[in-house]
This record gives C-alpha cells, structure tokens and sequence, in this order.
C-alpha cells in the first residue's frame, strides 16, 4: 500500500476513535474513554502529543496500561498472521 495512503488512513482512523471517544463520553452507550485511548494509540505513531499524553495515562492508570499491552500483543499477533509470511527480495 502506498506509504501516504496508509499515514492518511491511520490518521482517519485515530482521528475517529477520538471522536467517538468525545461522543462516548456523553452517552450511556459508548465506552468513552476506551475509544479516546485507542484514538491516542494511534495517533501517538504521528504526533508527540499524543506519544506525551499516552505516557501521562499509563503512569496516572497503570492497569488500563497493562491491558493496552496486552491488547496490543494481540493485535500484533493478528496482523502477522493476516499479512502472510513476510519475504525479503
């Protein structure tokens, strides 16, 4: 995939999750908080704020930063599997 068609995606994507995390915030039915720190995640690859800003929850939450650790573990996993056995040419 083109390398700015993928920076452009994954800044959509994190830019979304910190919307929803706003709506969520407000209504009983979104997690709020869980999707601003999944938007942060993404958004910390891009801008040091954002890096600045993760580092400030983990040391005020450090259990919902257990979590993320072991959330992202797993999504590692699952994007090596789904991406296919990598070969160098």
């Amino acid at each position: 995939m083109n390398a700015r068609l993928k920076r452009g995606l994954l800044l959509l994507l994190g830019w979304a999750f910190v919307f929803l995390g706003i709506v969520g915030l407000f209504l009983p039915v979104l997690q709020g908080v869980l999707f601003l720190f999944i938007g942060l995640v993404i958004l910390s690859a891009e801008y040091a704020w954002a890096r600045r800003l993760i580092v400030k929850l983990r040391e005020r939450f450090p259990k919902i930063s257990r979590t993320a650790d072991e959330a992202t573990e797993k999504a590692t996993g699952w994007l090596r599997r789904l991406s296919g056995p990598q070969t160098k040419d």
